[in-house]
């Protein structure tokens, strides 16, 4: 029993000089993390918890801030711009629920200004997500078992037994296992970025085990579920960077046909044959029944890009973006779009819509600064691009579990002499504990 108890402790921070405020600040980021995947409020006491710890080391702490790691306060400049977009907002409760839900941004940066992680607690905080999304797969896998069995029951499913009916048996019975149906805890874009970014830490190891092979299965399986077709598009990408970096020509070779057999794979996904689909009738206007994700995106960004032509410098303020935005739709005669009440579905333009041009600077100053400093190998490429193109696609600052999530591990990488960059992405040798 001792030993087990051990064990488990071990798998937790301890601080070397026996701070008891970094020790508890860092378990509860990693408890955290195993709650991301797991729902929306389950996380939040423990990040708060770790800012209230993190503000509490910064005024006992003796030591000023690295003047190197000055870009970290692009976040807390990104939140100032945001509050002034309060100054000219009519919807004054959603702009403030956005700068509650935005505190992170302000806090965390500057909290990691002050803190010096080691790389040993980095890593832990990919091991915590990890075994989350491990946990958050079994459970959707037994959520949408229990939904089959239950449409069985009421006779949904299987009315007779012939071969078409058959068939529609096996179609409606995958689709409780695909997209949002199998991702009921968490929306499953963000579940899809925790997968890439796990991933992207884990294939650059040798697999050592089994069981390790198996974890990596799990997760290529549970990415392709979810069926989020920005995450298809950034994992072709970072594979072909991976594999074009292999030294080895029969090595690279033979990835190259794995690459193959994998697309070949994923492009099977029955949700990705209606993209096909689709898109060949995009010019179809008609079709708003049958619209799909595409084509609405396509049709937001036309409604964003209109808005933002009008009022290119001050935006429409923090609260109002939405709302300018459904009335866009209904001038512009988008129906499905003002139906299902869909925001900006990529962060520039989000941001753009709120704040004006200033903000859409200060949040591309963010990744034009990570995009330099990552270009040093194809694995830190690999990562900058996961978060670049998730927020091309999806707007990712507007919900809590993407603010708090971003607001970590971007400012982590941004650092100068970035633990998580060098040790953690590009596997560096680890001469030490470089604790606090």
């Amino acid at each position: 029993m001792k030993e087990l108890i051990s064990n488990i402790s071990n798998f937790f921070y301890r601080d070397e000089d026996k701070n008891w405020i970094l020790t508890i600040f860092w378990n509860s980021l990693y408890i955290a993390f195993f709650l991301l995947p797991l729902g929306i409020k389950l996380p939040t006491p423990f990040f708060v918890l770790a800012i209230v710890l993190g503000v509490l080391h910064i005024f006992k702490s003796k030591k000023e801030f690295i003047t190197d790691n000055k870009a970290l306060l692009l976040f807390p400049l990104y939140f100032v711009v945001l509050t002034l977009g309060l100054l000219y907002t009519d919807n004054i409760y959603d702009g403030i629920k956005l700068l509650q839900r935005s505190l992170s941004l302000l806090l965390f940066p500057i909290i990691f200004l002050f803190v010096k992680e080691d790389a040993s607690a980095v890593r832990k905080l990919f091991e915590f997500l990890l075994v989350g999304l491990l946990f958050s797969f079994f459970i959707n896998l037994a959520l949408g078992i229990q939904s089959t069995l239950e449409a069985i029951k009421r006779g949904i499913i299987i009315e007779t037994i012939d071969s078409i009916e058959l068939l529609e048996t096996v179609i409606t019975g995958w689709d409780f296992f695909i997209r949002e149906e199998f991702s009921r805890l968490v929306n499953s874009n963000y579940v899809s970025i925790y997968i890439l970014l796990v991933l992207s830490f884990y294939l650059k190891r040798k697999l050592a085990s089994r069981l390790q092979l198996l974890i990596i299965l799990i997760l290529f399986t549970y990415l392709f579920l979810l069926a989020s077709k920005w995450a298809y598009l950034a994992l072709t990408i970072i594979s072909l960077i991976l594999i074009f970096n292999i030294g080895d020509r029969n090595r690279r070779y033979t990835m190259f046909v794995i690459f193959f057999l994998a697309v070949l794979v994923f492009v099977d996904n029955p949700r990705m044959s209606v993209f096909y689909n689709r898109v060949r009738n995009f010019t179809n206007i008609e079709s708003y029944e049958a619209m799909s994700s595409e084509k609405s995106r396509l049709l937001i960004w036309d409604a964003c890009i209109k808005l933002i032509g009008e009022s290119p410098f001050l935006g429409y303020g923090t609260g109002d973006a939405n709302d300018i935005l459904l009335r866009e739709y209904a001038t512009l005669g988008y129906e499905h779009n003002l139906k299902r009440k869909y925001n900006a579905h990529n962060q520039f333009f989000q941001t753009w819509l709120q704040t004006g041009v200033l903000g859409f600077i200060v949040l591309a100053a963010i990744f034009v600064i990570l995009g330099r400093r990552m270009r040093r190998s194809p694995n830190e490429l690999a990562v900058f691009l996961i978060l670049l193109i998730s927020l091309l696609f999806e707007s990712m600052l507007v919900r809590f579990n993407g603010i708090v999530f971003f607001s970590i591990i971007i400012p982590l990488l941004l650092k100068k002499r970035s633990i998580l960059s060098s040790r953690i992405i590009r596997n560096e040798p680890i001469l030490g504990n470089n604790s606090k």
